[in-house]
């Protein structure tokens, strides 16, 4: 059997997150997101959201993303997001293996802010 190798990148809270202003928190969020729509501009980033309770507050596992390339590399360009860089989130990723061709991604647009939210 032929297999489809992703890569499943978790993003979440690091112990000691800084604490930022709702100024900065806004700039932060919208920083991350022009870095991910870029990423599926680019064709390695195929899918990205949110996981978990949004209400709150202080969640363990905030988002998942679902890339085209190793774990090495996906954690490279995961770790160019202005977020992780800022200590906001952590990184952890595995390899995904499944069946050839039992999953599709389509492109789509990316917000690149939170006004395109």
């Amino acid at each position: 059997m032929d297999f489809d190798r992703y890569t499943v990148v978790l993003l979440v809270t690091p112990d000691d997150p800084p604490e930022l202003s709702e100024e900065e928190a806004d700039r932060m969020q919208d920083a991350h997101l022009a870095h991910l729509a870029e990423l599926h501009e680019r064709g390695v980033l195929l899918a990205a959201g949110p996981v978990g309770d949004l209400s709150d507050g202080r969640r363990r596992y905030r988002g998942l993303s679902i890339m085209r390339c190793e774990p090495d590399e996906a954690l490279r360009l995961k770790g160019e997001d202005p977020a992780v860089r800022a200590g906001v989130f952590g990184l952890v990723a595995m390899p995904w293996l499944l069946p050839a061709g039992a999953m599709h991604f389509t492109p789509t647009t990316f917000p690149r802010s939170s006004d395109d939210v």
